[in-house]
């Protein structure tokens, strides 16, 4: 087992990562990886329903994206990016903002046309994030929904069309930053065809933070501190599990957020628990597996603690072994790009 950062390198063409969402959902391309026999097939995602079987469980994760990108004005008239990140209170969040450096405790950000949003600064942190109040009439979550945008990743430069596509269809509540992308290539209606099929479909929470698209930068990957994310596995859902797992049937994750999500809600016997809380959970190779036997999963960042935690359901040589043929065939790479079928 490597912890060498290099060694979870591999070279990516600026014109794979994906920039729009292919159209519809469920028509990205989709990679199957048979981990024990390590054999690649090519298929779409909608051929997904092929390789579940009845009595496999599928867990994802149902939180729900708010547009947490807003603009506000300083009352000079400079124009600074707001960038929600996490509510400390009613009416307090802690954000990022740029350009900062000039924002003074105390200092007053409009934002929009009808100062819809004041925003008053009460704190700078030590890692550079601001602690803004907000005032507005109504009900927060409306006046977001009006005014702010989708939080892209900063590697997609195109606009959304609409807030719906960085939204999974399943989307129920939460205060995520980033949305559980694995997620995104589901409809509705192949939902039901997987339901049809005698497949369980439950929910986890996760509120996906913006550490998720944050580089390792540790030469020794165990030197590199995860961020913190709420999360939360209903007891119905633990209830379930505990049930397919005595029947040796199959628990398949949808995303990295959701393996995170179960994996760190076991106790000290490795048995799924009902629970609500933070986690900075760090999956690597050599790591065991408590819960989740197979994952669907989009292609990762160089480097990333994601690639890593893939890895870690097979191993490192062939993972990459993987992404050179995921480049070597033009997938679609990161939040707007194509799937693949680990199990």
């Amino acid at each position: 087992m490597s912890t060498k950062l290099v060694d979870y390198d591999y070279h990516l063409p600026d014109e794979l990562i994906g920039q729009k969402p292919r159209e519809p959902r469920d028509h990205s391309k989709l990679m199957v990886v048979d981990k024990e026999n390590q054999t690649l097939e090519h298929k779409t995602f909608f051929n997904i329903i092929d390789y579940l079987k009845p009595g496999d469980v599928l867990v994802r994760n149902s939180t729900k994206v708010i547009p947490a990108r807003l603009f506000g004005k300083k009352e000079t008239g400079g124009v600074l990016e707001i960038l929600l990140i996490k509510r400390v209170s009613l009416d307090t969040w802690e954000c990022l903002l740029k350009p900062a450096k000039k924002l003074k405790v105390g200092q007053k950000l409009e934002i929009g046309e009808n100062k819809e949003l004041v925003a008053e600064l009460l704190e700078i942190k030590e890692d550079g994030n601001r602690v803004l109040r907000f005032e507005y009439e109504g009900v927060f979550e409306e006046v977001l929904d009006k005014l702010g945008k989708m939080p892209l990743p900063p590697y997609i430069v195109e606009a959304l069309e609409t807030k719906d596509r960085y939204q999974t269809v399943y989307a129920i509540k939460g205060e995520s930053v980033a949305a559980p992308t694995a997620g995104l290539h589901f409809t509705k209606e192949l939902l039901e065809k997987i339901k049809e099929k005698g497949i369980e479909i439950l929910d986890v929470f996760l509120e996906v933070g913006l550490g998720t698209f944050r580089p390792v930068q540790t030469e020794d990957v165990l030197d590199h501190k995860m961020h913190e994310e709420i999360f939360e596995i209903p007891l119905y859902t633990v209830e379930r599990i505990k049930k397919a797992k005595e029947e040796n049937r199959r628990i398949i994750a949808v995303g990295t957020t959701t393996v995170r999500a179960l994996e760190s809600s076991v106790d000290m016997d490795g048995n799924l628990i009902s629970k609500t809380g933070s986690t900075e959970i760090f999956i690597y190779p050599g790591y065991k597996f408590n819960v989740i036997d197979a994952l669907i999963t989009n292609f990762h960042l160089p480097k990333s603690t994601l690639l890593m935690l893939v890895s870690a359901l097979s191993n490192r040589e062939f993972m990459l072994d993987v992404y050179k043929e995921a480049v070597k065939k033009e997938y679609h790479f990161f939040s707007f790009g194509d799937a693949m079928f680990i199990y």
